[in-house]
């Protein structure tokens, strides 16, 4: 599979900026640079929604199994549909939006069969995906934007106890088979799409999920309801199904407080580039499961309390046994996988006993060692691969392999290598 390009800064980079000038160019890495819009001021707005959803020129994403739909004749690029097509209105229905928030949970009902999860996920106001979003669609406008709406629906066939299968789903699988243009990817993790699309998969990955692992409210056990255009959850206090003289569900804490709703969640977790103490090493590690000779950043999630810095350190420690002093951020990485957020950092070990490497503390790596920058650069042109992918045109057996472009790893060992560190950022 072909790696695909990072993306582009969505502002321009003025050379001569104050924070460019002593910080560098900024680094957007791989699952960012969205070209849509996400408005999430508006996600609440009953009449945006109704407006957006039904003009012609909206295009939906579909989503089975958190596979998305991608083009046959491209799979690098995203199938999307108009709500016409492969039996989409069938499974959405006319008007999904039809009801307020205050409405959806008023009249909720249990017995009733949950209609997918429908996620807006912005507008495409520069027109990227859709050129000029003219045509003989219209241009879609609501105040003071205008593009084409972009919404994700989860197609995934899903059985409810009392209610059969969801055939109207199914419907909407058996029509993109039959047909020629598009086809759901075979991988839940698609790596190979263009840079600015990746991103709109994994924001639409990462919220249908979260969706879809959150039926209920953790604090009672009841069932939750998707409001937000699919962006919050929440508990309701009533449920129609319920004996007609006494309607209220049990009590809930997640009722009348400023925690009345669940939100999407975000995991932070820190990678680091460490450096030896005289800026000659890198180090790196490796798991049992990873292909020979394939090494990574470090890296771990970030602990309630402790702050990026903190959590850069302890993680070294433990996973490697070397100490670390000064760190300094990089860049972040969204990483829909489930839903983390990559925090890129570089730290420098302390001398003497800091670098020492002891795997004693923790059982998450194989191995772990420094690697000299001739080395990590000679595999950072011929050594990189996704994992169970081979390695680039002209790697040599036994020599060090590296995670791709897409990872944030790869841009914090190049960043180290090309010297990022040398520059007045520490």
């Amino acid at each position: 599979m072909p790696t695909p390009a990072l993306p582009t800064l969505l502002y321009e980079d003025d050379p001569t900026g104050l924070l460019t000038q002593k910080f560098g160019r900024e680094t957007a890495n791989y699952f960012s640079g969205s070209p849509l819009n996400r408005v999430s001021f508006l996600r609440s707005d009953r009449d945006f929604l109704r407006a957006a959803f039904s003009h012609p020129s909206t295009r939906f994403l579909l989503m089975k199994n958190l596979a998305p739909l991608v083009k046959k004749s491209d799979p690098a690029e995203l199938g999307f549909v108009s709500l016409q097509e492969h039996g989409v209105l069938t499974l959405t229905g006319e008007d999904p939006f039809a009801k307020t928030e205050e409405e959806q949970i008023r009249d909720f009902d249990s017995r009733e069969r949950r209609g997918p999860v429908i996620l807006f996920l912005g507008v495409d106001d520069r027109g990227v995906l859709v050129s000029g979003n003219e045509g003989e669609e219209g241009v879609f406008t609501w105040k003071d934007f205008k593009g084409a709406p972009f919404f994700a629906v989860d197609v995934t066939p899903r059985e409810e106890e009392g209610k059969g299968k969801d055939e109207a789903a199914e419907g909407v699988i058996e029509s993109v088979a039959k047909g020629d243009k598009f086809v759901f990817h075979e991988s839940v993790r698609h790596m190979g799409l263009q840079a600015g699309q990746a991103a709109i998969y994994g924001q639409a990955r990462a919220l249908l999920d979260w969706n879809a692992r959150n039926p209920f409210c953790a604090q009672c056990g009841q069932r939750t309801l998707s409001v937000h255009a699919g962006t919050k959850r929440v508990c309701p206090p009533t449920d129609l199904a319920l004996s007609p003289g006494d309607i209220n569900r049990k009590p809930c804490s997640t009722r009348g407080t400023v925690s009345n709703l669940s939100f999407p969640r975000t995991d932070p977790t820190v990678i680091m580039a460490i450096l030896s103490s005289d800026g000659t090493k890198i180090l790196l590690g490796r798991q049992r499961r990873w292909p020979p000779y394939w090494y990574s950043t470090l890296a771990g999630f970030q602990e309630p309390g402790e702050s990026i810095e903190e959590a850069v350190r302890r993680e070294t420690w433990e996973e490697s046994g070397v100490r670390v002093g000064r760190v300094v951020l990089h860049s972040s990485q969204p990483w829909p996988f489930p839903a983390s957020l990559m925090i890129g950092a570089v730290g420098q070990a302390l001398p003497g006993e800091g670098e020492k490497i002891f795997l004693g503390h923790d059982a998450e790596l194989e191995d772990a060692r420094w690697f000299g920058m001739d080395e990590v650069r000679t595999a950072l042109v011929c050594g990189t691969s996704n994992l169970g992918e081979a390695p680039g045109e002209g790697y040599v057996e036994g020599g060090l392999r590296l995670p791709p472009l897409t990872a944030i790893a790869n841009r914090l060992v190049s960043a180290v290598v090309e010297g990022w560190w040398v520059l007045a950022r520490i």
